[in-house]
């Protein structure tokens, strides 16, 4: 008997920009078992068209016009944890690939990339490999490892809803001027609530930011 076909791969597209999405249907619906069954542009879209359809991949950009593709993903996989999330992003900082690796994102890629090798990686997304970088993985869970519960706060001290605020944010891989934008603020206004939330927490760095923050959600 010939062998089984196997089964295709459901994927749903997250971009803001819908010539992107266009251009990644494209090459990728149909191809080598790949399906993809829905697309959206935004944070809010992508976790209503996620929990809707339940695709066996997300391909998902870091940023997204009302929010974070890392919040998104955190979203997602808190109520569908057999879904895997792969980034698909122009985005090579250190904060935004450590901040999706702390949301339980699968894979992070570039969108330089060759097709042929995107179809790879979502192939071996799919059957269970992560295609992140060992060593960031790493360094992410030592973050949170080594951060206690509440940070370096000292007795007394707490973080003000607005400093709260700040660091959700920047666990979610927003830069200064992002979360200026989401506040409502100014990027001056922004830069002091950092450095008074650093001080507080005794950190230097935006990851020990985000994998503080990642620890207190759990």
């Amino acid at each position: 008997m010939p062998a089984a076909k196997a089964k295709p791969v459901r994927l749903l597209l997250v971009d803001d920009h819908e010539v992107v999405r266009v251009g990644l249907r494209t090459v990728l619906h149909n191809h080598q078992g790949i399906t993809v069954v829905g697309e959206a542009g935004s944070k809010a879209a992508a976790v209503r068209a996620a929990k809707r359809l339940r695709p066996d991949i997300v391909l998902m950009d870091v940023r997204l016009p009302d929010g974070s593709g890392v919040e998104a993903c955190r979203t997602i996989l808190a109520s569908l944890p057999a879904t895997r999330i792969i980034f698909l992003t122009s985005f090579a900082d250190e904060e935004s690939v450590l901040a999706a690796v702390l949301a339980g994102a699968h894979g992070y890629v570039l969108k330089d990339i060759d097709s042929s090798l995107l179809i790879r990686s979502i192939r071996a997304v799919s059957n269970g490999q992560s295609i992140l970088n060992p060593a960031l993985t790493q360094q992410a869970r030592n973050w949170i490892k080594s951060v206690p519960d509440q940070g370096g706060l000292v007795r007394g001290q707490s973080l003000s809803p607005q400093e709260e605020r700040v660091l959700a944010l920047v666990a979610e891989g927003l830069t200064n001027k992002e979360i200026a934008t989401t506040m409502q603020l100014s990027d001056k206004t922004v830069k002091n609530y950092l450095a008074n939330m650093f001080q507080k927490l005794h950190i230097s760095r935006r990851s020990q930011a985000a994998a503080l923050f990642v620890k207190r959600q759990t």
